[in-house]
């Protein structure tokens, strides 16, 4: 019964599709008025859904900030979509190039074309910001656009689903639900562009089901992203300027800081001003409305086999707000560990919660190689208010992106791109990029009347073609 389901499921699919790509056909290049009407339309939607969609997180979470909703999923995708709105004329406008003497006289300019349907595959820890952001870009671009939700945030798919059906037709935004073998039918359909967002280990799964349909694929993936604490800058300036990212939704965030390089004589220093500004920030969060549970069960219990198996390898855990850790309770304040060593499960995963491994180091030559030595990371932290180590640490490492004296607000920049290197990622979407990205760069050639091209018609070697091969070729 389950099967003859999937498989009605999958057949909706391709009818969904092949009706996106109908609309598509029958206007394949909106102008800049429509795209803007469109952005509008979607501005005004999550405006007017706003508080039925922070309900519907906090529902999915069990609990989840209302003000977190509000800074990390609404407030970036009304900036995204303002944005979008102010530069789209200007993105669009076709790039002139120079045809060079070889073509001349010829006009050269790169068109922004539509790619048609994209399909956005969106992960459960900012359900709104990660399929409504991406959409802004899709649509700017000039795309329909069919979006996969996490199985995991049920109530927040149906308020997102009953936010675009207010002002979208479904053959131009449609939401797709389902389970694992739902999100594998949904990357294998033949797309003229993917994005996922999600796991490094999922991404390969997404490319290989892309790569049967030659798709073109961003990935949007995580990894163990560092913070270097430097030796020169104050601890309370370090720490200030880092907890936000780890404690922003538990720390369920690609870009979050996974674990800390600290000079090994500031170790101790580091965890007295860590939970001294947890503390200050939080108190004890069992009933803090401020912190976010961890989403799920599934989740809880990944988290607290990671931290039982630190500190069966001999780790130990400094909880951040005091509080011992409840077993059935899914709020759980950062656990910075010390003595952690290179065997235990949380340095070989992507920890994506509340735990927080602290590394020694002696020198920054030692932090770079460390870095240097693991897969390269969505993020990379530093803590410096040196301008020579900001320049060493820039120039010697590799990331999707830096924040230095920061964490993960980079993330909000509308106007510059976002993405990974390696396993972290592929490709980049926000701002000028993302319309790029879902977009084809299309060059285009035009002569008048006067053709040129004849003087390199054969027969070969008359005496203007060897006058033009002894100009070009020097």
């Amino acid at each position: 019964m389950n099967m003859a389901i999937n498989e009605q499921h999958i057949s909706d699919l391709d009818k969904l599709l092949t009706s996106q790509r109908q609309a598509y056909q029958s206007q394949p290049y909106a102008d800049t008025a429509t795209r803007i009407q469109w952005l509008k339309k979607l501005k005004q939607a999550l405006l007017s859904h706003q508080a039925e969609i922070t309900e519907a997180l906090s529902q999915d979470y069990g609990h989840r900030s209302a003000d977190d909703t509000m800074l990390s999923d609404i407030m970036p995708v009304i900036n995204n979509i303002n944005y979008s709105i102010k530069n789209l004329k200007r993105w669009m406008k076709p790039s002139r190039r120079h045809a060079g003497l070889m073509l001349a006289p010829a006009s050269v300019k790169v068109h922004y074309q539509p790619l048609g349907v994209v399909g956005i595959i969106v992960p459960w820890n900012f359900p709104v910001m990660l399929s409504l952001g991406p959409l802004t870009t899709a649509l700017a671009a000039g795309n329909r656009a069919m979006l996969k939700m996490s199985e995991f945030t049920p109530a927040t798919n149906a308020a997102v689903r009953r936010m675009l059906a207010s002002v979208f037709p479904e053959e131009q935004v449609a939401i797709v639900e389902g389970e694992a073998d739902i999100a594998a039918a949904f990357s294998a359909l033949p797309f003229d562009h993917l994005l996922f967002t999600g796991s490094t280990v999922v991404g390969r799964h997404v490319m290989r089901a892309a790569a049967d349909n030659l798709t073109p694929v961003t990935l949007e993936l995580g990894g163990k992203s560092p913070v270097i604490i430097a030796p020169d800058i104050p601890m309370s300036d370090a720490v200030e300027r880092m907890i936000y990212g780890k404690c922003l939704n538990a720390g369920q965030i690609c870009v979050a800081p996974d674990y800390v390089l600290c000079p090994n004589d500031r170790i101790d220093e580091f965890v007295a001003a860590y939970q001294q500004k947890f503390m200050s920030m939080y108190g004890e969060v069992a009933n803090n409305p401020d912190y976010g549970n961890v989403v799920n069960d599934r989740q809880y219990q990944r988290l607290l086999e990671l931290l039982d198996d630190a500190t069966a390898k001999g780790a130990t855990v400094h909880s951040a707000s005091g509080e011992a850790v409840n077993p059935d309770s899914r709020k759980l304040a950062t656990q910075v560990l010390t003595g952690v060593t290179q065997d235990m499960r949380l340095m070989q995963e992507e920890i994506f919660g509340p735990l927080l491994p602290v590394i020694g180091y002696q020198n920054l030559e030692q932090a770079i190689s460390f870095i240097n030595e693991r897969p390269r990371p969505l993020a990379l932290y530093l803590m410096s208010f040196d301008s020579a180590t900001q320049q060493t640490v820039l120039n010697q490492t590799h990331s999707g992106g830096v924040c230095i004296n920061e964490t993960v607000f980079h993330v909000a920049a509308d106007d510059a791109p976002f993405g990974g290197i390696g396993p972290s990622g592929m490709g980049h979407y926000h701002g000028k990029e993302g319309f790029l990205q879902f977009s084809h760069a299309r060059t285009v050639l035009a002569r008048g009347k006067l053709n040129t091209g004849k003087l390199v018609h054969p027969p070969y070697g008359n005496w203007l073609q060897r006058m033009l091969v002894n100009f070009f070729v020097r």
